[in-house]
């Protein structure tokens, strides 16, 4: 896994939509990404602008449909959005790359 497509084999996204997926959260985190915090080995919280919410739900919910080891929880907070993201252990390796391009 690469920093560039950061799909795991367990996605169920077909691998020619995969980089349009990395290309939307490229997006709206180059647009709305304000700070990365890696909590624990299987938690990553991403600070978002707030207007982003409702890309960030839409977004999220798609990728658990491919990528149903991901847990997304999303929670307002004044003009801010916390996105944590948690995997199980056997993924860390997916929040390690995200952390690496994001962070």
């Amino acid at each position: 896994m690469s920093t560039t497509n950061w799909a795991p084999e367990a996605c169920t996204l077909p691998t020619a939509e995969q980089p349009f997926r990395v290309a939307e959260f490229d997006a709206l985190f180059a647009e709305h990404l304000t700070g990365v915090a890696r909590v624990d080995p299987t938690t990553l919280e991403l600070t978002l602008a707030r207007e982003a919410e409702a890309a960030t739900a839409d977004l999220t919910a798609r990728e658990t449909e491919c990528c149903s080891f991901f847990h997304f929880e999303i929670t307002p907070n004044g003009e801010r959005l916390a996105l944590r993201i948690t995997v199980p252990p056997t993924q860390v390796a997916v929040l390690d790359a995200l952390s690496t391009r994001y962070g």
